[in-house]
């Protein structure tokens, strides 16, 4: 990686939301950047992201909100249910949407990969090279690395160790689409089990269904037997094999700092991998990922010390109450004695 007199080089490791838009942020204000992806191709797997109001402001400030508004669709009237379809509160979509005076969006996963991308390229690129497993973050040549290499982060491993690893939760979510619209979005709440469904695309649901982690994939149908519709219909009429196993995992205990040595950051799961119940672990790789490279064209590349640290000061608290929170939702939604809950629920407006 070649750069000019006087400009930073940056390597990111990682290839996903995070990854890509720190690599956008450090190419606007004028860095080499190259990003070195263990995977051998864009990571377009996966079905929908929620794109909440401050997570788009920063996409704004990447130059990348025009790409999100033309393919994003906006989430409203989601409602939470329980099995048989009576409605126990409302999603606080409306007081988000009245807040910050513009809605929550849900893109396609692949939509948004591909709108990074096109960025990227329109900046002038970055050196991209996928099939690059890592082997030791240390020996990277660079004025700064960025991990963004999720929850198993081999940045983060080298860095501060082992003790905040990733941890099991004992649940797994399958998650797809299904090729129809069921005009009815939100979640549905049993016992120790959910699931969600979120407009996606015109004509195609998301869906998400969360169980026991020992559930196999012939047994999911069985689990939500006799549940309202549509429930039974998407999960009869999408091919078992288009189904994506997540396994509920959260990084623990929160790591003591986002950055280490004045030339190590880490943004998105690799810093604070949570559980997706809240639905901001796109959120918070794009909000790290905009503060990173704001504060790294701030200071420029001879004060990168204090860029990090600017970075890990806004960020780090703020990020690790959203992963704190969503562990906790998450232990609320997958209770095995519902009723308590449910009768809280019912304190919410519907």
């Amino acid at each position: 990686m070649v750069a000019q007199q006087g400009v930073g080089r940056a390597v990111v490791v990682g290839a996903g939301v995070g990854g890509l838009a720190t690599a956008i942020g450090l190419r606007r204000a004028g860095w080499a950047v190259r990003v070195l992806e263990r995977r051998t191709g864009p990571e377009r797997y996966g079905t929908a992201f929620g794109i909440h109001p401050t997570a788009q402001a920063a996409l704004d400030r990447l130059g990348l909100g025009e790409a999100l508004r033309a393919r994003a669709l906006p989430y409203r009237n989601a409602r939470i249910r329980r099995p048989d379809g009576t409605v126990l509160a409302a999603l606080p979509l409306e007081r988000i949407e009245r807040k910050a005076g513009r809605p929550e969006l849900l893109i396609s996963r692949p939509h948004l990969i591909d709108a990074l991308l096109a960025e990227l390229d329109r900046l002038g690129g970055a050196d991209i090279a996928y099939g690059q497993p890592l082997a030791d973050p240390t020996e990277l040549d660079a004025d700064v690395v960025v991990g963004a290499d999720g929850i198993n982060s081999a940045v983060r491993t080298a860095r501060f160790g082992r003790r905040s690893a990733p941890r099991r939760l004992g649940t797994v979510a399958w998650i797809g689409i299904a090729g129809f619209e069921t005009g009815l979005y939100g979640e549905t709440w049993g016992e120790g089990r959910f699931f969600g469904m979120t407009p996606v695309e015109p004509g195609r649901t998301n869906w998400y269904a969360t169980v026991p982690e020992a559930t196999r994939p012939e047994e999911l149908r069985a689990h939500f037997a006799g549940w309202h519709d549509p429930i039974p219909r998407i999960l009869a009429e999408t091919d078992p094999a288009t189904w994506i196993r997540y396994e509920m995992r959260h990084l623990h205990p929160a790591l003591p700092a986002f950055v280490h040595g004045g030339r190590t950051a880490l943004v998105g799961d690799a810093a604070h991998a949570m559980t997706p119940n809240l639905g901001q672990g796109a959120c918070t790789a794009l909000l790290d990922a905009e503060a990173l490279t704001r504060a790294v064209a701030a200071h420029g590349p001879a004060a990168l010390p204090a860029a990090l640290a600017a970075y890990d000061s806004e960020r780090r608290r703020s990020a690790q109450r959203v992963a704190l929170g969503s562990r906790s939702l998450h232990r609320f939604t997958t209770t095995r004695h519902p009723a308590l809950r449910d009768a809280l629920l019912r304190l919410l407006p519907a």
